[in-house]
């Protein structure tokens, strides 16, 4: 400025609107209600490919062929076991630990095997890193869920991909090929979501070229929270809470009136409807039938019918994926773990696209406390 005044800061509360770095996984077309990965729409890669394809995608750009997606496989196959201190740990923790915190300790635990392993200067280890990773979070998650029923912990298969290796695990037999189909879709569509609150939170600490094992805990613990990953949980509750479909209508209106939040309704991004909602909202009703259980589809419509007529918001993700989850028989707190199993793939491809051309965050920040120029009062006169 002419008159030598400093810049005027423009204060983007939440960072709303503001293009904090560039990214080629995923984009986010929140008024066209798109969701793409690497130029494919999720509607061309949900059903259509499984969660190690779309791992690959995220990871190298393009579609494995055969070769690579067998070598993928084999390779998370291969790295699935875990230290025998993470096991103690996982058998010895309090058994009401949230399953996230269980998570997010042991993803750092995991770190304390790996010494050394900081910054992006190790390409090639980053990328075993990234496949460990994977690999490791969905068995650390079950066999959580199964120590705190005082199960035993069955061990890993290499004969298995991951979805149907996770359902394995939690359950100790094998999944049917409908469940097994329907979770994998699960991860396809959770795989990556653009610069949501974890991804970022996982970038911004990339950046500071600390190691892998702390940027995916800190991922993790941004995704624990009710408004980011804890929506999905929220939705079952919620539902439980009002009871039955024809309880719906009143109880809405009265969190209208009270203006409280409807879990799994509205986005902070898309203005339209949440373009995975359809493909888990078609598996949601196809579950609730073959279970002779139709009331949670049936609530849910409702509730989403009333909010689009009349706060025109649409549903998003968490809103169907939460009756998935329970029509599989899947704990209500194992819904964002396994949210943060399938976004892995997406989080550890971000730290690693960070660290390809790294600039360390760091924001600005408007400052709005007591003006300069205030006087210390010795201690005994305060």
């Amino acid at each position: 400025m002419s008159d030598g005044a400093a810049p005027q800061k423009i204060i983007a509360k939440g960072l709303e609107g503001v293009v904090a770095t560039a990214t080629a996984l995923s984009d986010v077309r929140g008024l066209e209600g798109k969701l793409i990965y690497r130029g494919y729409d999720i509607d061309a890669l949900a059903g259509h490919v499984s969660f190690e394809e779309a791992s690959y995608l995220l990871w190298h750009g393009d579609l494995p062929n055969k070769k690579q997606l067998q070598q993928l496989k084999q390779a998370l196959a291969a790295d699935r076991e875990l230290p025998v201190g993470v096991v103690d740990y996982i058998l010895a923790a309090p058994k009401d630990s949230s399953p996230m915190d269980i998570l997010r300790t042991c993803i750092s635990m995991l770190g304390l095997y790996d010494y050394g392993a900081t910054g992006p200067d190790q390409v090639e280890l980053n990328r075993r890193r990234q496949i460990s990773l994977t690999a490791k979070i969905g068995v650390i998650a079950a066999y959580f869920h199964r120590a705190r029923r005082g199960q035993s912990l069955p061990p890993v298969r290499k004969d298995l991909g991951e979805a149907a290796h996770f359902l394995y695990l939690l359950n100790g037999q094998e999944a049917g090929p409908e469940a097994v189909a329907t979770l994998d879709m699960a991860f396809v569509l959770h795989a990556d979501h653009g610069m949501n609150a974890s991804t970022f939170a996982a970038r911004v600490c990339a950046s500071t070229l600390t190691d892998i094992y702390s940027a995916i805990s800190t991922a993790i613990g941004t995704l624990k929270g009710p408004l980011h990953g804890g929506a999905n949980e929220g939705v079952i509750h919620m539902l439980k809470e009002i009871g039955a479909l024809e309880k719906v209508d009143a109880w809405v209106k009265e969190q209208l009136a009270a203006k409280k939040k409807i879990m799994g309704i509205g986005h902070r991004v898309y203005k339209v409807l949440d373009p995975r909602a359809p493909h888990l909202k078609r598996m949601a009703v196809k579950l609730t039938q073959e279970l002779g259980e139709t009331k949670w589809i049936e609530m849910s419509e409702r509730i989403a019918q009333i909010m689009r007529t009349e706060k025109k918001l649409e549903a998003n993700v968490d809103f169907y994926s939460a009756t998935v989850y329970y029509s599989l028989g899947l704990p209500t707190d194992l819904f964002t773990p396994i949210f943060a199993v399938a976004r892995t793939a997406g989080w550890t491809g971000h730290v690693l696209e960070q660290w390809a051309d790294n600039r360390l965050f760091r924001p600005d920040s408007e400052y709005v406390g007591p003006a300069i120029g205030r006087k210390v009062v010795p201690i005994e006169k305060r």
